[in-house]
């Protein structure tokens, strides 16, 4: 019995290491996938077909993947094959392209299609020349990973802006700025419940404004430079994790929602140039003490400026032009606003006297107060007029008067000897005229 143990031993001992090096021979990493290779190449060669891709890189596109093409496992149980997981097409900053977009690049639909695991997707100015456009549809099951959807700075790329919002529930950042989009902006972007950034700025979009108010994880909504219309609805105050919102450059009318004061996080509120009603300044933003800079320029508010500024001492930058207000101009704004960087309250029809408290705004680097009605003189010395330079804009306001600070006087103090030497050569002279003229009668 000793002896067939001792041959057992001895079997495994010598056969199991020759078995293990076996395995260890014949091991091959994972690799892309011949379809997604052959996809990526495709992609490629639709931004740039100048570059031979294909010889240029060879083998494996995740082993000795090109700039701009990320790979990893899908998951952490799987092993046997790598995924695209990241494309970034285009310039990665303004001086730097990742990889080259030519004038002429298009968008292969392959990309819609092919990368299941693709996690960011991302164009920065890679659509600059000739026309390309979005694919009427794009399949449903296109971005069901997908975390980053980013195109900016593609004036040539069009194509329905809903076609390319997807059923994407990992989406965390959706940013679509400086592109050609059109059409209205779909209400099941609602669905996006882990979206932490919409930013859809400077495309061609219309229609009212969407459905948001399960977002919430949202931290910026920028809706900028647009063509949207209607009503801002209250629900915006359900977001509150907002930090920035941005309306600007709309078409937004009636009353600015007073939901806007809920936001007790919001640092950066830009509602200007719109068409929002004759309501006054909100007063609902002394209740919101995170606010840095609030932009309410063009819409005709109307009303005075309200009293709110003690409740608002971390403001830096205030936009109030043309807003069609009157009366006088708080001091509680030079008193309070110890951080005021930027201040616009031109082409208004204010009045009375600027408050001295203004001089006193050491943090300003531009303040505009041209085209009103304001009157006396204004309280900002030769120091303050030096640092902001061109910046202080006090023009369009013909009974305002700036005056340069006075040479103290000298009555009481000791006269320099240049003085007086100056001063000798004025009076004697006349002394001896004198003289001569009293001895002559």
């Amino acid at each position: 019995m000793a002896t067939s143990h001792l041959h057992l031993f001895l079997f495994f001992l010598f056969t199991a290491p020759s078995t293990v090096c076996q395995e260890n021979n014949d091991y091959a990493p994972p690799q892309l996938p011949p379809s997604e290779q052959e996809a990526v190449y495709r992609v490629l060669n639709s931004v740039n077909p100048s570059i031979p891709w294909r010889t240029t890189f060879p083998d494996d596109l995740c082993a000795s993947p090109s700039d701009g093409v990320v790979c990893d496992y899908p998951d952490a149980s799987s092993s046997t094959s790598l995924h695209v997981t990241e494309l970034h097409l285009g310039y990665v900053s303004d001086y730097t392209q990742n990889p080259p977009c030519s004038s002429n690049s298009t968008l292969d639909p392959l990309l819609f299609t092919s990368f299941k695991h693709l996690r960011k997707l991302f164009f920065y100015k890679c659509f600059t020349g000739a026309p390309a456009s979005l694919p009427e549809t794009i399949p449903e099951e296109f971005g069901s990973v997908l975390e980053e959807l980013v195109f900016i700075e593609n004036p040539s790329l069009s194509g329905d802006v809903g076609v390319l919002i997807g059923n994407f529930t990992k989406l965390r950042r959706l940013v679509l700025t400086g592109n050609g989009f059109h059409g209205s902006i779909p209400n099941r972007i609602s669905g996006l419940v882990s979206l932490q950034e919409i930013t859809l700025s400077r495309n061609s979009l219309t229609g009212g404004f969407p459905a948001t108010s399960r977002l919430k994880n949202l931290k910026v909504l920028d809706f900028s430079h647009n063509s949207l219309t209607g009503n801002a609805p209250d629900s915006i105050g359900d977001l509150i994790e907002l930090l920035k919102l941005d309306l600007s450059y709309n078409v937004f009318s009636g009353e600015i929602p007073p939901g806007v004061g809920k936001l007790k996080k919001l640092e950066f509120l830009d509602l200007s140039y719109n068409r929002f009603g004759n309501y006054g300044v909100p007063l609902f933003l002394a209740e919101m003490p995170s606010l840095k800079e609030v932009y309410l320029s063009g819409n005709l508010l109307g009303g005075r400026i309200p009293e709110i500024w003690r409740n608002l001492e971390g403001i830096s930058g205030i936009g109030f032009s043309r807003m069609g207000l009157h009366g006088n101009i708080p001091a509680s704004m030079g008193s309070s606003l110890k951080s005021l960087w930027y201040l616009a309250l031109d082409n208004n029809n204010l009045e009375g006297s600027i408050p001295i408290e203004f001089g006193l705004l050491d943090s300003a680097r531009e303040i505009n107060l041209e085209n009103n009605n304001l009157t006396g003189q204004a309280p900002f010395s030769d120091g303050f007029r030096d640092r902001v330079g061109k910046k202080l804009k006090l023009s369009g306001n013909p009974y305002l008067l700036l005056v340069k600070e006075s040479v103290p006087p000298l009555a009481g103090e000791v006269l320099s000897s240049s003085a007086v030497r100056a001063l000798a050569s004025v009076c004697f002279p006349a002394v001896f005229m004198v003289l001569y003229i009293l001895m002559k009668q």
